[in-house]
């Protein structure tokens, strides 16, 4: 179907049941769903927001249109967990609609005060002209789960100095007060951070432009999905700057998420000194996280496995997108390393084995197979050229992870991964390592996968949608030896 404006626009409430059993046929019929990732049960899903521990539950929304693989009209949609491993949908979270949200229900975050759940988001709307006039907006939920909408916004349109471009409210509260850090782009077409700040999370003040590096100063056209967060005692400022020309292996997909880290905010003079400007993820599919902290005080975070304006194969099921799974953030020299939360252990199933020597050779170890699974693999090189894995293979399709020793790079290619996506830029990602040592530790899903690289270190995440028949695993070395360590665990 053509989507014109007036049904990407059409609300979720104005849509028949007739049609909605339709389109949900249509998505179980997808051969791509996945296993333990969430993912909408109609239409796209992108940014996660209000990420937060509440009444004894992790509580997450997404944004999401619900009528079909294109962005539209957003709601809000809730899930929850005990764990961060099983959860639960809750259904919409928070409807648009309203004179400050008309045409969605934009991004944002959530923060737990006097035994309430406050979400700040932005309202976006559009007048007669199709010009947009952002609001930052409120909605609270209560113990017993029920949302209820501020009956006026938080800030009323951008401060001056600062175009239409003004979303995505990320909250924090710190020595009684809150603060609030919203994506914005100058009129000079740049982009950057704003602070807000607040007494009570009901009247907020601007409080000026985050002053960064000047190295950032014409970073990008527009900075979305800002996230400000402390750990172990640095200051981290996460964003997705829009608009950055490709770097060498850096800055290959169609808009960028990554942080700067350094000492903490001073909310006084909103001075942040930082470091260099990171990549969070090395792959194809990683943007918009954002992070919460657990009752033990680990910083989690969960990202959008998407991007913006690229089209998906699952498009012609009805559907798009899914989240990355949560990961556990500790920062070193500087650096952010992401970890797959240990309470992802509970799914493992039976374990499989292997370990032994590659002597410039191919081996498919016995009970590696399977399209759903967390994999550990532990290389040692001794004088290989090359060396890694294959997975999701058979029906000349594959998907490959390869160490360089010579040029000490690890790359992912999906250039046969299946069916393509977003070919336009590139199926190949690779990043700097060690080649005498390497961990490879993976979660494969039924269309994806995340490679998290020596604990950590640099982290692949990527879309990939081969035959269901595309089952296996293999570990090889070419031109020398390697030795290798394998657990694989079935899901």
């Amino acid at each position: 179907m053509e989507w014109t404006r007036t049904e990407r626009y059409r609300k979720l409430e104005d849509t028949s049941p007739e049609e909605l059993s339709e389109l949900t046929a249509k998505v179980a019929h997808c051969p791509w769903r996945q296993s333990f990732h969430i993912q909408p049960e109609t239409g796209l899903l992108n940014d996660p927001n209000g990420f937060a521990y509440y009444e004894g539950e992790y509580h997450l929304f997404y944004q999401w249109f619900p009528l079909g693989p294109v962005h539209g009209l957003k709601y809000w949609y809730h899930t929850k967990s005990k764990d961060l491993v099983h959860w639960e949908n809750a259904g919409v979270g928070i409807r648009p609609g309203g004179a400050f949200d008309s045409h969605g229900a934009y991004s944002g975050s959530g923060i737990v005060h006097d035994g309430l759940l406050y979400l700040m988001y932005t309202g976006n709307t559009r007048d007669e002209q199709w010009e947009r006039r952002p609001y930052q907006c409120m909605a609270v939920m209560r113990p017993d789960g029920s949302i209820s909408k501020f009956e006026a916004p938080l800030v009323s349109g951008a401060p001056d100095g600062y175009t239409e471009h003004f979303r995505d409210p990320k909250v924090w509260e710190e020595d009684g007060t809150f603060y609030a850090v919203i994506g914005a782009q100058r009129k000079d077409h740049t982009g950057c951070a704003l602070l807000y700040q607040s007494s009570d999370l009901k009247r907020w003040s601007f409080a000026g432009e985050i002053k960064t590096s000047p190295k950032l100063r014409s970073f990008g056209y527009m900075w979305e999905c800002p996230d400000y967060f402390e750990l172990d005692g640095s200051g981290v400022l996460m964003f997705c700057p829009q608009g950055i020309e490709a770097d060498g292996e850096r800055f290959r997909n169609i808009y960028q998420a990554g942080y700067v880290a350094g000492e903490k905010l001073n909310p006084d003079s909103r001075e942040l000194k930082h470091g260099a400007f990171h990549e969070l993820d090395r792959g194809f599919d990683f943007y918009a996280s954002q992070t919460t902290l657990a009752p033990d005080g680990r910083r989690i975070m969960i990202g959008w496995m998407g991007l913006p304006d690229i089209a998906c194969p699952t498009d012609s099921y009805g559907w798009a997108h899914c989240l990355s799974l949560p990961r556990e953030l500790r920062l070193l020299d500087g650096k952010l390393r992401q970890l797959p939360v240990q309470e992802l252990r509970a799914l493992r199933g039976q374990e499989s084995f292997a370990e032994g020597e590659l002597n410039a050779e191919s081996i498919s170890p016995k009970g590696f197979a399977g399209t759903r699974y967390e994999m550990i693999c532990e290389f040692e090189n001794r004088d290989a050229r090359s060396f890694g894995l294959a997975f999701r293979s058979g029906n000349g399709q594959r998907t490959v992870l390869s160490c360089d020793s010579i040029q000490g790079r690890l790359t992912l290619d999906r250039t046969l991964s299946g069916a393509p996506v977003a070919a336009e830029y590139g199926t190949v990602r690779s990043c700097a390592v060690d080649a005498e040592r390497l961990k490879l530790h993976l979660f494969v899903d039924t269309s994806s996968v995340e490679v998290f690289v020596n604990d950590g270190e640099e982290v692949f995440t990527a879309r990939i949608f081969p035959d269901q028949g595309s089952k296996g695993i293999s570990l090889f070395a070419s031109g020398g030896q390697a030795v290798y360590k394998a657990s694989k665990w079935d899901y």
